[in-house]
């Protein structure tokens, strides 16, 4: 069965053909960390987590590197006397990590700042300057800038005329051939912290924004891999930028461009410099996180995401309905935890995420299985049930929704720890009150409660979630 992408490149659907079939390849742009995560960039994440989880489920190893922009203007701008810009990049960047662990997105095999990776930005630049498509700025700025009359392929991504272009803002003009020209290296000005500032064949100065991915993607994933990832907002002119720096410099570069749609309020993009944005730790603060994933996920991950309060409560009582299952079909098989462990996907589960990702339609073979589950208990065919609840087990663990609500509102390990020392409790109290020692017992009793806990007695056991 073929895995099918949309390609914004080729602006097809296309059938997905890794270098190597044992070690998927892939980059997707992370965070300029000026400031903390909205929840578009968590719905971003989470659109390349699950892409990676189908690719790791059907290829096994997955090398997946998002980067850090952890030096840019904005990153300047926003620094203050008090915290330095290295200081503020480093704590908004710990934000958008909380906020990705938050809803259960996966570390990246290679996480890479820009200011790690100088030297090598350095060298294509100069690579780039030997085959002449690119310049230093004749008035002595510092600035470099690449040449975009001078690669007859610029504009391949978005599939634009030069002329067509805005021009580019990122760097005085002054120095230019052409003003669609972008800029590379961007000569040290006054007033700059001389900390942000590099030594190069050109000048003191700092990296452009573009060259920072180019140079990281083949670093760590060499001058050509399987997919490029990002929102659709980085189409122009991130990524027709780095595509032609990339390929100009003689680099194969991405194969395949994915891009995720984005999350809109009223309609409109959700932008920090528009002011229309919802802080991702304010969600999370709000909702479950396993909800808030469930939400972001929802929709397919080319479409736009017009997130409300009824996109959590859908997102909560469709969980509530999977749990529900779950727990019936644990008490069914005497809590045996083999129920849970992951069987095989579904046919149906497997042709809806090899049709370019269709999450939406994989969550309704979810829900089958589930319905047929229920059903199967209800008639007393536990084994049924059974083959049922694994099925559905390895299609929530593909999404990333596998650990159930509860585990996965704590967090993994954490919730492990958690089940056990719960659980522990629960065995001394049933054994206090066995000996009759009713103190004992309401003391355990007191302090679980104490801790947020509710306790079910049930005629095949007590069961114990987190109240709220």
């Amino acid at each position: 069965m073929t895995l099918r992408l949309y390609d914004t490149r080729a602006q097809q659907l296309r059938d997905f053909v890794p270098l190597d079939p044992e070690n998927v390849t892939m980059y997707v742009c992370g965070p300029t960390v000026q400031s903390g995560p909205h929840i578009g960039h968590v719905r971003a994440a989470l659109s390349f987590d699950i892409l990676r989880r189908w690719l790791a489920h059907r290829y096994g190893r997955v090398t997946f590197v998002r980067n850090v922009t952890d030096i840019d203007d904005k990153v300047l701008v926003n620094a203050t006397d008090a915290e330095p810009w290295w200081a503020l990049a480093y704590r908004m960047e710990q934000e958008f990590t909380a906020a990705y662990a938050g809803i259960g997105i996966l570390p990246p095999t290679y996480e890479p700042r820009a200011t790690a990776s100088i030297p090598q930005m350095q060298e294509l630049i100069t690579a780039l300057i030997e085959r002449g498509h690119a310049y230093p700025a004749p008035d002595g700025s510092g600035d470099v800038y690449f040449d975009v009359r001078s690669w007859n392929e610029y504009g391949a991504l978005t599939h634009q005329s030069i002329d067509a272009m805005e021009a580019a803002e990122d760097a005085d003009p002054r120095g230019k051939r052409n003003p669609q020209d972008f800029a590379l290296w961007k000569g040290s000005k006054p007033g700059e912290p001389a900390d942000a500032t590099w030594a190069s064949p050109w000048g003191a100065g700092r990296p452009g924004w573009h060259i920072e991915c180019s140079a990281m993607a083949k670093r760590y994933l060499g001058s050509e891999f399987d997919i490029h990832g990002g929102g659709l907002d980085l189409r122009f002119p991130h990524h027709e930028n780095e595509l032609a720096q990339s390929t100009a410099a003689g680099d194969g570069f991405a194969r395949y461009w994915v891009h995720n749609g984005l999350v809109t309020v009223g309609g409109q993009k959700m932008s920090k410099s528009l002011g229309n944005f919802t802080l991702a730790a304010d969600v999370l603060a709000e909702h479950d996180p396993l909800v808030v994933r469930y939400a972001l996920a929802a929709a397919h991950y080319r479409s736009s995401l017009d997130l409300s309060a009824s996109s959590f409560s859908e997102a909560e009582a469709a969980l509530d309905r999977i749990e529900t299952f779950r727990e019936r079909a644990l008490r069914a098989a005497d809590a045996d935890p083999a129920v849970l462990v992951p069987g095989d996907v579904p046919d149906a589960f497997s042709v809806a995420m090899n049709d370019d990702l269709g999450v939406p339609q994989a969550l309704a073979v979810v829900h089958d299985a589930v319905r047929a589950g229920n059903s199967a208990l209800d008639a007393g065919d536990t084994s049924a049930a059974i083959d049922a609840a694994r099925s559905l087990a390895a299609m929530l663990d593909v999404l990333g929704l596998g650990a159930g609500a509860s585990d996965a509102t704590a967090g993994g390990a954490a919730a492990s720890a958690l089940d056990a020392l719960v659980r522990t409790m629960i065995d001394q109290r049933a054994q206090a009150r066995a000996d009759k020692d009713w103190a004992a017992a309401d003391r355990i009793r007191d302090a679980i409660a104490a801790a947020g806990i509710t306790l079910e007695d049930t005629p095949a056991g007590t069961h114990w979630s987190i109240d709220g």
